[in-house]
């Protein structure tokens, strides 16, 4: 597959012909459904807590007699029936990370870039670039050549200056910063724009490919 690289300054430069087993193949969409739901359930802290009748406070004594007073009987204040009391099979803390197999996430991200990469619109290769001031308006007058609507990703390859870009994008708003050798299906998914520097679309074939 080739793919223009534009400048930062929105121009064409050249082509690059980028791995077609990675950036042209066929879109395995379960794959991507499976990747997107194990990085949300994984992110989870899974601290939700009740108190069972076992965990509440309180004394213990029968609250009246068992017969003679023409009310229900009643054993504990505590009782899930009762208001205040426990609460029955209520969550408790528990993790909810699992793991999937590393070829079905190496065949989401290929499908997810294979599926960006289909649309010029979304899918563009920069030239590599640096922010040495490590400013938010420096990168911010880059990013404004590639306007979106949505979310913008920028994937980076090796260098020194990835830091320093990091830094200048942190208070920008909807912008997601992704190593090549670190993607995340979910933030590639649901990019509305992304931008892959032309270091980063060479190490992805490399990475990726067959």
């Amino acid at each position: 597959m080739d793919k223009k690289v534009y400048s930062i300054d929105g121009k064409e430069l050249r082509t690059i012909s980028l791995e077609d087993s990675v950036f042209a193949r066929e879109v395995s969409e379960g794959s991507i459904w499976h990747a997107i739901k194990n990085e949300l359930a994984n992110k989870r802290q899974g601290n939700a807590k009740v108190k069972t009748r076992h965990e509440v406070k309180g004394s213990t004594a029968k609250p009246w007699r068992q017969k003679g007073t023409g009310r229900a009987r009643a054993g504990r204040r505590q009782s899930p029936l009762w208001r205040g009391g426990g609460v029955i099979f209520g969550p408790q803390p528990r993790d909810y990370s699992y793991h999937i197999p590393k070829k079905i996430k190496r065949l989401a991200m290929k499908s997810i870039l294979s599926l960006k990469a289909s649309d010029d619109n979304a899918f563009r290769v920069l030239e590599d670039f640096s922010v040495e001031s490590g400013k938010t308006r420096d990168l911010a007058a880059i990013l404004s050549n590639f306007p979106s609507d949505g979310r913008t990703v920028v994937i980076l390859g090796e260098g020194e200056n990835n830091a320093m870009i990091k830094r200048a994008g942190g208070n920008i708003r909807d912008l997601r910063f992704l190593s090549y050798n670190r993607l995340r299906a979910h933030d590639l998914y649901y990019g509305n724009n992304i931008l892959v520097t032309e270091g980063a679309a060479t190490k992805l074939g490399e990475f990726y490919g067959s």
